[in-house]
């Protein structure tokens, strides 16, 4: 299957003229009208935004910074290198999204991956809003994100998006931040990103088109799998999670993530990381800094993702 079997009837972009019949300086909607998908049989440009060029600017210079490191940080490669095949190893046979590609980094272990995000780049395949996704009604098998779940807006539409585009048995896998005893002082005082226990991750709204996309809160995740569980099964009745598990200690924020520093060497992070998965069953849902929730949808769906009665 083609991106462009499973693009919802969206037009490709020629390298000549965009839709609107602009061709130096191609346009995306960003009220979640349209979406660019990559032509594979020819080379394509930047879109940009006139109401969103300014927060554009500031995510595409991020992303080149974290491209940058990842190349210049080997402990870095390490890390991710262990969540990239937990990633793989729980997904289903089949057509897999990726959402918030960045960097571009899961390609390297899951090079048939489509990878898209809210911003074009080189390596991605799709440029894309998680909350409004421009394909077709069960197109994928898998939806994978790594560390997004916690910066969109409103997550009730990413579910309600994943629920229709899945196919019957498809699954939505997770890596996010886990707000445990072990992290909490570390997300809550040492790490950038906030972490408010009292959000209700839930709600439904429209998507500001100026926010920022890297505005987040740690703790959506923890409260999807645990306080708020149970309303988002009676939300999206077709959707279950059907795994949780807690994982990583202390290597992570040792290696300093995407930071230029690092506290632990590659030896140090290679001993660290076997180290860890021997403690994480006892111990990952009380220390952990990371989670992975794999939901699934049930097989016997309708066409538009509802639960068949």
């Amino acid at each position: 299957m083609t991106i462009e079997s499973i693009a919802g009837g969206l037009d490709l972009l020629s390298p000549q003229t965009d839709r609107h019949g602009v061709s130096d300086t191609s346009l995306i909607d960003l009220s979640y009208h349209h979406a660019l998908i990559r032509d594979t049989r020819s080379s394509i440009r930047p879109l940009t935004s006139h109401s969103f060029n300014g927060t554009l600017i500031v995510l595409k210079t991020a992303l080149k910074g974290y491209r940058a490191t990842w190349m210049d940080k080997p402990v870095l490669r390490l890390v991710y290198g262990d969540i990239f095949e937990r990633i793989v190893a729980s997904c289903r046979v089949g057509t897999t999204l990726e959402i918030g590609g960045g960097a571009g980094n899961l390609k390297e272990a899951f090079r048939d991956v489509i990878s898209s995000d809210i911003q074009y780049a080189d390596w991605l395949d799709v440029v894309a809003d998680a909350q409004k996704l421009p394909f077709c009604d069960q197109s994928f098998d898998n939806i994978v994100m790594l560390d997004v779940l916690h910066h969109l807006e409103f997550p009730a539409l990413f579910l309600a998006e994943a629920q229709r585009t899945l196919r019957p048995g498809g699954r939505i896998v997770l890596v996010e931040p886990a707000i445990t005893w072990g992290s909490w002082l570390f997300y809550k005082f040492i790490h950038h990103e906030p972490v408010d226990m009292s959000a209700t991750p839930l709600v439904n709204g429209t998507p500001d088109p100026k926010r920022n996309a890297y505005d987040s809160n740690q703790a959506i995740p923890t409260l999807l799998a645990g306080r708020f569980r149970k309303q988002m099964a009676q939300l999206f009745p077709s959707l279950r999670i059907a795994n949780t598990h807690w994982f990583s200690f202390f290597v992570y924020p040792l290696s300093g993530g995407f930071k230029k520093w690092s506290l632990i060497s590659i030896n140090g992070a290679k001993a660290g990381l076997s180290f860890e998965k021997c403690l994480e069953r006892a111990l990952g849902r009380w220390l952990g800094f990371r989670m992975l929730i794999v939901i699934e949808k049930d097989t016997l769906t309708s066409r538009d993702g509802h639960a068949a009665a």
